[in-house]
């Protein structure tokens, strides 16, 4: 078996936050709000996004992205202890300044193991592809991050109408990449950190699949909801352990990295 295609996960796969979501929204909550309990902040934020990501899936609604990410910073601020009325009032100001942030590298920065990663696969003629839940901003964050040409193509739920563990997402990155060469679903792997939406929709897809488990905070060993169950899960540390793997199975050359 010879792997044709690795696709990614955006947040926390390729990319983490430059430091934790919670407080950058923290100093930027600051000057119009007060200081709020970045613990609480923490919490909140946790709250709103699945709360609104379960009413408005990939980022449905009149109000577009920029209406979708308004409800989350407003039930983010409220939700950590902020007076709803002085919320409203600065919505305005805090909303630009949290959007600009989170749509370039002051936001968010590369996985040490990401770009390198990246080359050797496409030194092996393996192609590599995005399919993220994320919204259109992620392009302008990858472009900053210098990573873009190195993902194509860059599927992400905001523009094609859809989220994973649709199995079309994935589905859509194999077509694209077909285009240039034949491209089966048993020839392809997923690497994502979340169980349902990244694991699980790649396996159902028909691809290979692994779980991103990265230690320590921005990773959380791949346990995202309490009560998941890793056993019978193909969990890996890091992307060089991905790189392994297909080196494995494509020329027999993997030295395992851990």
């Amino acid at each position: 078996m010879v792997i044709k295609l690795v696709t990614f996960d955006a947040l926390h796969t390729l990319l983490t936050p430059r430091r934790p979501i919670y407080v950058q929204y923290s100093e930027v909550f600051a000057p119009f709000l007060g200081a709020l309990d970045p613990d609480r902040i923490r919490h909140s934020f946790k709250s709103s996004l699945k709360q609104i990501q379960k009413d408005k899936p990939a980022y449905k609604g009149q109000a577009g992205v920029l209406g979708w990410w308004t409800e989350v910073i407003k039930g983010t601020a409220i939700g950590a202890g902020a007076r709803p009325q002085v919320v409203e009032e600065s919505l305005g100001q805090i909303v630009p300044v949290l959007m600009k942030r989170f749509s370039s590298r002051e936001g968010y920065k590369l996985f040490d193991d990401a770009l390198p990663v990246l080359w050797q696969l496409r030194k092996m003629n393996v192609r590599t592809a995005l399919v993220s839940n994320a919204d259109s901003r992620m392009r302008l964050v990858l472009d900053d991050l210098d990573v873009s040409s190195l993902l194509q193509p860059l599927l992400l739920s905001d523009e094609v109408g859809i989220e994973k563990p649709d199995l079309e997402m994935f589905r859509m990155a194999q077509k694209d990449v077909a285009l240039q060469g034949s491209i089966c679903a048993d020839e392809s792997l997923h690497v994502g950190d979340e169980l349902y939406s990244d694991y699980q929709g790649a396996r159902a897809a028909g691809m290979h699949a692994m779980l991103l488990g990265r230690p320590g905070p921005d990773g959380g060993g791949g346990h995202k909801e309490v009560g998941e169950d890793l056993r019978h899960v193909n969990v890996v540390p890091n992307l060089l352990t991905v790189l392994d793997w297909v080196k494995y199975q494509n020329v027999g050359l993997g030295t395992v990295t851990r």
